[in-house]
């Protein structure tokens, strides 16, 4: 039997204006035009109602009717509906793609509106193949992520399933970004070069290097991005020299600039500290380059916010009393967030007070800036649209600003009104704590976490927006 036959209707409802109904697998539904044709021009349904053909003959589709609801309900309200938790994701993704809705679906699961930081819940496991632990995770606006673990990168689909594995020459990587859905960059702080590697296709694109002046090899310290820039940080294998270069993504990786060229003589500590982490600041039109270095005289590092365009140093910050053990920036909050080596608390500095005398705003107790313990070692900070995310230990931080009306608003220590951040634990009591968070990605409507010593990816989401469960991520969270 086909799938897609005619057969009469049997109901006066039928020839109301605009309505139209389907037969699936002998189940009829009711819907309008309108509704179908948010389906797109390319799909089942563009062609499944035309007035000149037997206008009084309803569709049948030979498919499950069951399935074709949660598809109906996708088109009618852009999200799948809470019945759809009794199916598992990948039944859901072959009707999508039968009926030529996939990118609907998509976006339904991907949708970083629906990325719900007060109520987000460790809801799957993905676990790793071999004993290698992740060292790096790069997520994508659509809610994929790959994986770096020993010398492989793991991708997982939007969701969620494993797409593929590859193996690269690297021992370790240290440093993995994504630069499409199948293409990422990857560098090692012990191999030389930058890959640019297709994961679909299994193979090195391009391979990007800096030509130091003692013609040595170049190792990997940081990568980031800009819409139109790739930024790579590099290290002479002797030590000797490091700096950043800027690459245009839209012109075969040329590059473009070089900006923080160091060369070291003697006991130059600030010129030996290569940056370690790179993040581009939309609305400043700035690259902030951090790096430290643990010395005689303790840790020691430094926050350079570059000017790519003319390649000059805009402003820099001399971290010494408690460098930073992480540090991220949050272009929304207008701010520069660290993590204190020392202390293990969050501090903040507002964007209008960068300068190379300005105080960090403290969020937690600022008397364990001089700590000897170091409890801030290994901890992680990133940002993510209006919040903060931070870890200690195995607990996940999240921070907030709090909106005080005028009246009621404190002055800071420069006269500008002070702001106010509140702290939440995150995750039920069965999520919190754990190994140590090792990395934080966020992608789409999802949270990514790893933590040491586990061969596996956490993936953290709304209870409301959350993915259906697959059978085998289902028994693995049961055994976790």
């Amino acid at each position: 039997m086909p799938p897609i036959s005619l057969h009469n209707p049997k109901s006066k409802d039928f020839n109301k204006p605009n309505v139209v109904t389907i037969d699936v697998g002998g189940q009829l539904f009711q819907t309008t035009i309108q509704t179908l044709t948010l389906a797109g021009s390319n799909t089942l349904f563009s062609n499944l109602f035309n007035s000149s053909e037997q206008p009084n003959r309803i569709p049948f589709i030979d498919r499950d009717p069951e399935l074709f609801s949660i598809i109906l309900s996708l088109l009618r309200t852009g999200n799948l509906p809470s019945k759809a938790k009794s199916f598992e994701i990948q039944d859901i993704v072959f009707e999508a793609k039968f009926y030529g809705v996939e990118d609907l679906l998509v976006q339904s699961q991907s949708n970083p509106s629906q990325f719900e930081p007060f109520d987000l819940e460790k809801s799957i496991i993905l676990p790793l193949s071999g004993r290698d632990s992740p060292s790096a995770i790069a997520a994508t606006p659509y809610g994929s992520v790959h994986v770096s673990h020993g010398s492989k990168i793991t991708s997982f689909d939007w969701s969620l399933q494993r797409k593929s594995t590859t193996l690269t020459q690297f021992t370790a990587i240290d440093s993995l970004l994504s630069l499409s859905s199948n293409v990422v960059a990857a560098g090692a702080t012990d191999f030389c070069g930058l890959q640019i590697i297709d994961l679909e296709m299994g193979f090195v694109r391009q391979t990007l290097n800096w030509e130091n002046v003692t013609k040595s090899g170049s190792t990997v310290q940081a990568i980031g991005t800009s819409p139109e820039c790739l930024f790579t940080s590099f290290e002479s294998s002797r030590r000797n020299s490091n700096s950043i270069l800027v690459y245009d993504m839209n012109d075969s990786f040329k590059v473009v600039s070089e900006i923080g060229h160091n060369e070291i003589f003697g006991a130059d500590l600030d010129s030996a500290i290569p940056s370690t982490k790179l993040n581009w600041i939309p609305s400043l039109s700035l690259l902030m380059a951090s790096g430290s270095h643990s010395g005689a005289s303790g840790i020691t590092g430094n926050i350079k916010f570059w000017d790519i365009r003319s390649g000059s140093l805009v402003s820099e910050i001399k971290e010494k009393t408690d460098c930073f053990s992480d540090i991220t920036v949050s272009d929304t909050l207008s701010a520069v967030f660290k993590i204190g080596i020392n202390s293990g608390e969050v501090s903040y500095i507002d964007f209008r007070n960068i300068s190379s005398d300005c105080c960090w705003n403290c969020l937690g107790d600022s008397r364990k800036v001089m700590n000897v313990k170091k409890e801030g070692i290994g901890c992680k900070i990133e940002s993510h649209g209006n919040q903060v995310f931070s870890s200690k230990e195995g607990e996940l931080e999240l921070w907030s600003e709090v909106l005080m009306g005028s009246s009621s608003a404190a002055t800071g220590r420069n006269g500008e009104e002070e702001r106010i951040f509140k702290k939440n634990v995150l995750g039920r009591s069965k999520d919190i704590g754990g190994n140590r968070i090792t990395n934080l990605g966020f992608g789409g409507n999802k949270m990514f976490v790893t933590r040491k010593d586990q061969q596996c990816v956490e993936v953290w989401q709304s209870s409301t927006f959350k993915v259906c469960l697959p059978s085998c991520f289902d028994n693995e969270l049961k055994r976790g």
